[in-house]
């Protein structure tokens, strides 16, 4: 079966992009159309910039954000619906107007306000399949709305979670999306090679999501004090880019890039991945099979995701001070698994979303000799 697919992200971080990159990769390669719509965006011009700013003052301050997710978003309180309704006043006419200019046989959602906004449209056109992929180990009341016909979670306790909104919900737990490069990362060998990173020497991947935690730049200044290869990746951050390059300039170690396709092959030639909790970064890193540095910063569902993926193992926790990232670097570097050991699992996730998708009729007829031609170290 193919058909026209509508993916919602948003425009809050990666974590949202980059899960719903890899679902459209994968119907495009089955002959689906696909397109993206930025759930921010569709609050309007001035709602969206606002909403954009309303969010990175609540995480600027420490504890208001986490105030707000923990006893309003998680709980389902009434200041949880009244956001609930205030956004989807203005969401659900604009994404009305999407479907009826382009219409879609199959809306995915990836972002809380997107789908609480194509569930209210599902009885408007009730052969449309809605699916939500929660990519957090939670998920809050926005994420849960009569009339999404699949939720796709990641872990048990996100199935729970949706099951306390919607006992009757249809849920498939399935691996994290992961887009197909990171199963073909390089050897780490040729991935050092190609970045100039000495073979033998200890190598960190730094990667900021795009939420400007920590004193991330002073961090990489250590790191390569302490002789650790850094690549740095500032993500969309230019700020933070110009500060890698000119930190290069000093420091032989330090190997900057800003917003990079190369991520697989930055992670291959690493040893170690530092992050932030985000789902997305964390499954990229164990599909290639390296361990990871989970800073403690993020606030509200991010204190839910750090536990899940210390929980999962092969990662440490960390405070943001340039000291807590290098020491717990360092001890990660010297507790590293031996180079034969296995470098990343064999479990895809297509599988699993294909059956998923199954459950509602949709019949997205994998090519399997395409996952079993996977590269392995």
């Amino acid at each position: 079966m193919t058909g026209r697919a509508v993916l919602l992200s948003g425009s809050l971080g990666l974590g949202h992009d980059m899960p719903a990159r890899s679902i459209a990769d994968l119907l495009q390669r089955h002959g689906w159309q696909t397109r993206y719509l930025n759930s921010m965006s569709l609050l309007g011009h001035s709602y969206g910039a606002a909403g954009q700013r309303v969010f990175g003052s609540l995480i600027a301050v420490p504890g208001l954000y986490d105030g707000l997710h923990f006893a309003h978003l998680r709980s389902g309180s009434r200041v949880a619906n009244l956001i609930d309704r205030s956004s989807s006043a203005r969401v659900v006419p604009a994404l009305r107007t999407e479907l009826e200019h382009a219409p879609a046989d199959l809306v995915i959602s990836v972002f809380a306000t997107g789908a609480a906004a194509a569930a209210r449209l599902k009885a408007e056109a009730p052969t449309r399949r809605t699916v939500v992929l929660c990519p957090d180990v939670g998920a809050h009341r926005l994420w849960v709305t009569e009339g999404t016909d699949l939720f796709l979670v990641t872990s048990g306790a996100a199935a729970a979670s949706v099951r306390r909104f919607l006992p009757r919900a249809r849920i498939v737990v399935i691996p994290m999306p992961v887009r197909a490069e990171f199963y073909a990362a390089p050897p780490k060998q040729q991935a050092r090679a190609a970045l100039q990173v000495p073979d033998g020497a200890p190598c960190a991947l730094v990667i900021d999501s795009g939420w400007g935690f920590g004193r991330v730049a002073d961090s990489v200044v250590q790191l390569a004090a302490a002789g650790v290869h850094v690549l740095a990746v500032a993500g969309r951050q230019q700020t933070l880019e110009r500060q890698f390059r000119t930190i290069a300039r000093g420091a032989h170690r330090v190997h900057p890039f800003g917003f990079s396709d190369r991520v697989p092959e930055l992670m291959a030639a690493a040893d170690v991945v530092i992050a932030l909790p985000g789902a997305s970064t964390c499954a990229e890193a164990r599909v290639v099979g390296r361990p990871l540095v989970l800073l403690d910063v993020m606030p509200g569902h991010g204190r839910d995701n750090l536990l899940h993926e210390l929980e999962l193992g092969g990662a440490g926790v960390c405070g943001a001070t340039p000291a807590a990232v290098t020491a717990a670097t360092l001890a990660m570097l010297d507790s590293a698994p031996p180079p034969t050991a296995p470098e990343r699992p064999a479990t895809r996730w297509e599988p699993a979303f294909e059956a998923a998708c199954q459950q509602i009729g949709l019949d997205l007829d994998l090519d399997r000799h395409e996952l079993a031609e996977a590269r392995t170290p």
